[in-house]
């Protein structure tokens, strides 16, 4: 039999669980429950109700808080830690690595944050403050400052007494040393399997790759993203403007933009936070969706606004309103799948002012191509439904203007937006339903008006 897959298992656990927070015990629960790694607690967490939640949450080990709180969305995090003791808050950061810290420290109260920093030494409340100086989504704001750094002139056999005797223990994701001269400056890289492998006599400076340089501290951290996909890194250095070391970035940050990224995009399209909770309040729900329904509520009544001009010619001619439909999400779908192509090529930055004009003929070209395939098809149905040649030709003709303009629209909008300054993926959707409905509604109706009333 196949194996299930890991969104299956996800759901077969909480549903074990879920069994067992109605009928089980108390220790039966907390044995269950801090039997699994902290991104599943979390997921497990946002997967519950309010009141299920709170109960389960104060079964978590302390030592595991820290790291739950960092995986759960925003909202979720700001209830929990609403409900959480100042001891509680401060023990949950201790057991966090600086750049997880430095996330989470920014949603705890002022007097909480202090208690914090108190409670650090001064080095690795230096580290945490250069990573607080850059802004989060930057290679600053997601890099970790343990690192562990060689000079070239030293032998691997220094090398690996080093790490024996003075370091104990490598940080997690450490693939590779950082070479750098007295001055901090970062010279190159040098694998750990190489360290292991090649003769002890041998030089870091003979082994050290040069290639792979640091990542600037102010590179978005979609860029680094990019950077880690296209060179299947597992982790990477980080430097200022002065090639000096400041820390490094490894791939479990990098999956958690990619992660937050995707699910921005998706929820953007609907006007929704990625952060939402989504069992929170109804009336906090009702609040944050509201604006958005009202947006489309504009744009609804424009499109209404274009096809009352139009209400004689209706009246004369039921079969203009069964059809109007047709017409309008005919264009809609079709500018949809444009805008949906352009802002994926966006997010992965393969579209810039090189290539966006040629992306745009092309998807006319596409447009005018299935709006006269499916015109000739919606032409012939509207023939041998209402029996009017003319009517079949003019929704004909509609459909093809339409779907053109939304394969335009959906083309262009992301590109206008961004340059604006706007969030393609939050403002696409409604800009283009709404140029589709009201160029549909008026290529059908006006035509209508011209050629058969």
């Amino acid at each position: 039999m196949p194996e299930n897959t890991q969104e299956e298992q996800t759901l077969t656990r909480l549903q074990q669980f879920s069994k067992v927070l109605q009928s089980g015990t108390l220790q039966q629960l907390q044995l269950m429950l801090n039997g699994l790694f902290a991104a599943e607690i979390a997921h497990l967490l946002e997967s519950l109700p309010r009141e299920k939640r709170e109960f389960v949450w104060e079964l978590v080990e302390p030592e595991l808080q820290g790291d739950v709180l960092l995986d759960v969305n925003d909202d979720i995090r700001e209830h929990l830690i609403r409900q959480m003791e100042t001891s509680e808050l401060v023990a949950a950061s201790e057991s966090l690595e600086v750049d997880d810290l430095a996330d989470f420290i920014q949603d705890l109260p002022d007097t909480v944050m202090q208690l914090v920093l108190q409670s650090m030494d001064s080095q690795d409340r230096h580290r945490l403050e250069r990573v607080l100086s850059y802004e989060e989504d930057t290679a600053g704001g997601l890099m970790n400052t343990d690192t562990i750094t060689v000079r070239p002139n030293n032998t691997i056999d220094v090398v690996l007494r080093y790490l024996r005797r003075s370091r104990g223990k490598i940080p997690a994701m450490t693939d590779h040393l950082y070479v750098v001269d007295r001055n901090n400056k970062y010279l190159g890289q040098v694998p750990l399997t190489d360290l292991l492998t090649r003769e002890p006599s041998l030089r870091v400076g003979d082994l050290m790759n040069t290639e792979q340089e640091g990542i600037p501290a102010d590179m978005s951290d979609k860029d680094v993203a990019t950077l880690f996909e296209h060179r299947e890194l597992v982790s990477a250095p980080v430097v200022d403007e002065d090639n000096v070391l400041l820390g490094r970035i490894t791939i479990d940050d990098v999956i958690d933009v990619i992660r937050e990224d995707a699910e921005h995009s998706l929820m953007s399209m609907a006007g929704l936070s990625e952060e939402e909770d989504m069992f929170a309040p109804v009336v906090a729900s009702t609040r944050r969706r509201a604006l958005w329904l009202g947006a489309n509520l504009i744009t609804a009544l424009l499109a209404s606004w274009v096809i009352g001009l139009f209400g004689a010619t209706i009246e004369k001619l039921v079969a203009l309103a069964i059809l109007m439909p047709v017409v309008a999400s005919m264009g809609g779908i079709a500018g949809s799948q444009t805008l949906t192509i352009v802002i994926r090529a966006m997010a992965l930055g393969q579209i810039g002012v090189g290539n966006a004009g040629r992306l745009i003929v092309k998807e006319l070209s596409v447009g005018m191509l299935n709006g006269v395939l499916w015109a000739v098809i919606i032409a012939i149905i509207t023939v041998l439904w209402f029996d009017n040649v003319q009517l079949g030709v003019i929704i004909g003709a509609a459909i093809i203007v339409n779907l053109i303009t939304g394969a335009l629209a959906g083309a262009t909008i992301p590109l206008l937006l961004k340059r604006l300054g706007a969030d393609p993926a939050l403002g696409g959707g409604v800009v283009l339903t709404t140029i589709t409905d009201v160029v549909g509604f008026l290529a059908f109706l006006g035509l209508a008006a011209l050629f058969l009333v």
